[in-house]
């Protein structure tokens, strides 16, 4: 047989044949050898003797040799291909519920403009009264119906007194329950309307900020939060540290407090409401740093989680999102590890702080002249399709990991 190739290979290439290399190892051989050893024997006594058969012998060997790389790199090649069409189905699938639950996100709300954060709370009909009532958390939704049954509508709402919520036909017992919905009661009369009380009324309101915090947020998390802290601390630096870092002592006003909490962030046109909210504790700025250092994306993930009741499946994105980021961004730790590069860190964060800046003034520039389904695209990219993205990055890296242990 080598000989047969040999002739063949002569007369395709004679230059390529003379320059044919190194003996290589046929596995057939090792049978062979087992079966037949005299005759093996025999042949290598021949093959000493003989040059010409050698040559073919060795260009035969290598032939072998290339054959089975090339059907061991096709194997592999078949099996990632394998693989990478089942990862690919997953990614339609997760593909497919983003866009569902998008489509039934806009078609089960309500218009923006049609939202009570745009509506004078005057003109509040009595079932918007109730609706306003049950955002004040799950422990006012008992008291709907006296509402109901009262016709109460935003007229009337505007002249309720304390006193009032413990007669007929509220009766309202609790004590806490009467100063929560007083507070409320208050910043709504000071605002005009209801204030933003989730998150598609608090990007009603705030289109900018809200697309902002989304990707600031997402891409650079201690800046954003520094941000937060230097910036905006009343509004929004101090719910979200409440929020994710909360007090552990409880009292019999506790309810006071965790609604207080809930709806800080939401009164953006007043402070009425928001300087409640005391500065954080020791214990809670320390649990805080120990995050904002290590796992800022842990941060995130808790303030979605206080949400879950509200927004049931947006929250989850949220916080599958942030465990992708916090993986990736491990992953970015460990190359900067493995490949002695932690010396170039203060020159990564000074070039990651310049970029971060000069998009968000780019961003404040020309944020006027971007249209509004824009931003809406942007901001919906940005929750539903951005896990699913970062799914395949993961995975990406992980196979990456795998080829190099290889």
């Amino acid at each position: 047989m080598p000989a047969m190739y040999a002739s063949l290979l002569e007369e395709e290439d004679p230059d390529g044949w003379r320059s044919q290399g190194k003996i290589g190892e046929v596995k057939i051989w090792d049978v062979i050898e087992k079966l037949f050893p005299d005759a093996i024997k025999e042949k290598y006594e021949d093959l000493e003797q003989n040059a010409e058969i050698g040559r073919a012998l060795q260009a035969f060997n290598k032939y072998g040799n290339e054959q089975n790389q090339s059907s061991s790199r096709e194997g592999r090649a078949n099996q990632q291909r394998g693989g990478g069409g089942f990862f690919s189905g997953v990614l339609t699938a997760l593909t497919g519920v983003a866009v569902v639950l998008l489509v039934y996100h806009w078609s089960s709300r309500e218009s923006e403009h049609d939202l009570l954060v745009h509506k004078p709370v005057s003109k509040w009909t009595p079932e918007e009264v109730v609706l306003w009532l049950e955002q004040l958390g799950p422990w006012a939704s008992h008291y709907k119906d006296r509402f109901l049954s009262g016709r109460v509508n935003g007229r009337l709402l505007l002249t309720l007194a304390e006193e009032e919520f413990s007669k007929e036909p509220y009766s309202i017992e609790s004590n806490s329950h009467r100063k929560a919905i007083i507070m409320e009661l208050e910043r709504v009369k000071t605002l005009g309307v209801k204030p933003p009380q989730n998150l598609w009324e608090y990007k009603a309101v705030n289109p900018g900020k809200s697309l902002f915090l989304l990707y600031a947020l997402k891409s650079s998390p201690r800046l954003s939060m520094l941000y937060m802290y230097l910036f905006d601390y009343t509004e929004t630096f101090l719910p979200f540290i409440h929020t994710t870092c909360p007090l552990q002592e409880e009292d019999e006003e506790d309810i006071i407090t965790k609604f207080i909490v809930s709806v800080a962030l939401s009164a953006l046109r007043g402070n009425s409401g928001i300087r409640d909210l005391q500065d954080p504790s020791w214990p809670q700025w320390r649990e805080f740093l120990v995050k904002y250092v290590f796992l800022p994306y842990q941060l995130l993930a808790e303030f979605a989680w206080d949400w879950l009741e509200v927004h049931y499946w947006t929250s989850r994105f949220i916080i599958v999102n942030a465990m992708l980021l916090s993986v990736l961004e491990l992953f970015s730790f460990w190359r900067l590890w493995s490949t002695s590069q932690l010396r170039s860190v203060p020159r990564l964060i000074w070039g990651h702080f310049w970029k971060m800046s000069t998009q968000g003034l780019f961003v404040a520039i020309f944020w006027p002249v971007i249209p509004q389904f824009v931003c809406n695209c942007l901001f919906y990219w940005a929750l539903y399709f951005n896990p699913i993205i970062n799914i395949d990055l993961v995975v990406k890296k992980i196979r990456r990991l795998e080829t190099q242990a290889i």
